[in-house]
């Protein structure tokens, strides 16, 4: 259908200029609105990217605790079983058993810095990662307490 068969078109000219620069005004507009919307939207995928980046970094301490708490379960294990095993087993057996458990939890407490020490990709996350000499010191004095511990138990 053309503009003749349309009964509200303008019949004469300056009527249908004035409803061509309305039309074109009101397309401006929208598309000005679709690209402002699009930048948004842009943003707004930025802004997960940095969020799914922050989560990473909260994994990865997450991740160190249960190094550490594992580490220090097979540590205090492994000192309570010549405790608890005593004249129940042969002695030679306590020894190897408090052995493997705090060689274990040594394991752990070098596996905790390794894998908080891993780079992260970009993007860069907001969230500050632990200061890697503060993993080094405290997972490095769990190490001597279990080289401590491991002494300990092969002495009568």
């Amino acid at each position: 259908m053309g503009m003749a068969n349309d009964p509200k078109a303008p019949t004469n000219p300056a009527a249908a200029t004035k409803a061509a620069t309305k039309a074109h005004v009101k397309l401006a507009a929208s598309a000005a609105h679709l690209e402002h919307s699009a930048e948004e939207q842009t943003d707004s995928a930025d802004r997960r990217t940095e969020l799914a980046a922050d989560r990473t970094v909260l994994a990865a301490e997450r991740t160190y605790a249960a190094w550490v708490r594992t580490g220090l379960a097979a540590l205090a294990s492994g000192i309570g079983a010549r405790a608890l095993l005593d004249k129940v087993v042969a002695n030679w057996l306590i020894g190897a058993t408090g052995t493997v458990l705090i060689l274990f939890s040594g394991f752990c407490f070098v596996a905790a810095v390794w894998r908080q020490m891993s780079k992260i990709r970009p993007p860069r996350p907001d969230t500050p990662r632990i200061p890697a000499a503060l993993l080094i010191a405290i997972n490095g004095f769990l190490l001597i307490v279990s080289l401590a511990a491991l002494i300990g138990i092969w002495l009568p």
